[in-house]
Formats: C-alpha cells, structure tokens, sequence
C-alpha cells in the first residue's frame, strides 16, 4: 500500500468511527428521550419478558456505580475524564487501517458521549435496561453502556483475530526464513 493509500485508509477510518460514534449517540440519546418523556412517565417496572425489564435508574457514577458521588464536583470530574479518553479514542481512530477497529472506536466514543451528555445535562446517566436471571439482576444500563461494550468487544475479538493471523503467516514460513528473520530484528 502507498503512503497515499494508507492516508486515505486512515481518513476513511476517522471518518467511519465518527459516523458510528454519532449514530450510537443519537440513539442513547432518543432512546433516553423517550423513556424519560412517555415511557417512564411515571416511573415504574415494565415487566417485557420472564428475564427483561425496563426501570429507570440514575447512575452518578461509571459502571456498576462505582466512584458514585453526590458532591456537584463529581459529575464535572467524570465529564472531563471521559472526554480526555475520547480524544485519546479519536487520534487512535485516526491510525487505524481496519474497518473493523475504527467502527468499534467509533461505538466507544459515540457510547462515552451519550453518557457525558446526560451528566453535563441531569448530573447523572439514564439507565433503563433490567436482564435478570433466577433472581439476580444485571446492572440496569443503557444503549451508550450497549456501545461501549461491543465497542470493546469487537476491539478485543479483532485484536485476537490479528493476532491468530500474523501467528499463521509466521508458522507458514520455512524455518529458514524465521530464523533469518530473528536475526535481522535483533
């Protein structure tokens, strides 16, 4: 691949995470919208299935409620963190050449902001999505908490899947050739 060729590849890859990142953040958002403004109103628990509920909650802090606090500072510090890891995000989606990787780095981002705009706007994120099981319940989350995780998910399944493939191609090569190869790396 030319230089040119891979700049391109590399535009193409911002801008594809930052179409995902703003469909995932669009939808948080209109989902949130209308649970809080039709759904929920008044707040309650709809039974959907045996294993599914909708319940509104309010997380003050990151997963599962940790760093949690009612100080007025606490919503601000977590704003500013996640925004510094969507700027760490976006210069990785920056480098990336795979379609894959950039439309994961997209649904993290597009997940991040959908939470950090319920912090700025309520100081607390919208959870609505109850699974359980035999009586024990998931964390309630949300379509942003949806994102991140197969966000995530897709990075660690693409990461392991490279990894597999650059471990073929290195056995497919004669021992010779391994070898000679060690040897000019070192």
């Amino acid at each position: 691949m030319t230089n040119s060729e891979n700049a391109a590849s590399r535009r193409t890859g911002l801008w594809l995470a930052l179409a995902i990142a703003l469909l995932a953040a669009a939808a948080d958002q209109a989902s949130k919208r209308v649970i809080l403004e039709h759904v929920m109103d008044p707040p309650r628990l709809i039974e959907v299935t045996p294993f599914f509920n909708l319940t509104l909650g309010f997380n003050r802090g990151v997963s599962f409620g940790m760093l949690s606090s009612d100080e007025a500072l606490g919503p601000w510090l977590l704003v500013g963190l996640t925004l510094g890891i969507v700027a760490a995000l976006i210069v990785w989606a920056r480098r990336v050449g795979s379609r894959i990787e950039a439309a994961a780095i997209g649904g993290v981002i597009g997940g991040a902001i959908g939470n950090v705009i319920d912090r700025v706007r309520q100081g607390a994120v919208t959870d609505f999505l109850d699974f359980h099981a035999l009586g024990w319940h998931w964390p309630a989350f949300n379509l942003a908490d949806a994102a991140i995780f197969c966000g995530v998910a897709a990075l660690l399944l693409h990461s392991w899947a490279a990894d597999r493939a650059a471990d073929k191609k290195v056995n497919a090569q004669p021992l010779c050739t391994r070898i000679e190869n060690d040897k000019s790396e070192a």
